[in-house]
């Protein structure tokens, strides 16, 4: 890690939530998906669909590479996922092969998610002694998600068709991961409320 990255994990003000940092990187990747599923459908052209879907994974890594922004390992994970799946699917004739990308990105972050208290050091000071055993819980429930989320990609994949499968991804991670941010926030927010004013209680 670079001492700017270094320094920027250090300070509590720049941190990004991995939430946040893992919706970036995984909206990034799924544009060179997207655009191989939009082609697909309008051509039904493997060859043109996946060799334009490696092109856009490249052209995303040389143009942070022209802005001099930092690509990360995650970034050269995705293109390299972008070029073995999209070969395989050249190779097969199967265009399943790049549909299968977002699963492997998940179960990664399914894995990532997996670690206990992660979320824990994200909740503020004041709350967190009131939370954390709460707060462990949802982060366990992220984790979940994420698997569940591959899951049903595999499924889409191999039981749906393209068209179907580009409005799954495009619509089903992002509406889940909100759902699940609000129901947090509101079972969060009560228990703290109450345990708040069991500690009033209390001292009373």
């Amino acid at each position: 890690m670079s001492p700017a990255a270094t320094a920027a994990a250090e300070d509590p003000a720049s941190r990004v939530h991995p939430i946040v940092h893992a919706g970036k990187w995984i909206a990034a990747d799924l544009f060179s998906t997207l655009f191989f599923v939009g082609l697909y459908a309008a051509t039904h052209s493997v060859y043109w669909a996946t060799g334009l879907g490696v092109a856009a994974g490249v052209l995303q890594i040389a143009y942070l590479k022209l802005r001099r922004a930092p690509v990360d390992a995650m970034q050269w994970a995705s293109l390299g996922l972008v070029v073995v799946f999209g070969g395989a699917s050249l190779a097969t004739h199967d265009p399943r092969f790049v549909m299968l990308k977002p699963s492997v990105i998940y179960v990664a972050l399914g894995v990532m998610m997996a670690r206990r208290g992660w979320m824990v050091r994200y909740i503020p000071p004041v709350a967190r002694a009131l939370s954390e055993d709460v707060t462990t819980v949802f982060g366990y429930l992220w984790s979940a998600m994420m698997f569940g989320t591959a899951a049903l990609n595999l499924v889409m994949v191999y039981q749906g068709d393209p068209r179907t499968w580009a409005w799954f991804i495009g619509v089903f991670p992002i509406a889940s991961k909100l759902a699940l941010v609000c129901v947090q926030y509101l079972i969060t927010r009560l228990i703290v409320v109450g345990r708040m004013r069991g500690v009033s209680e209390a001292a009373a």
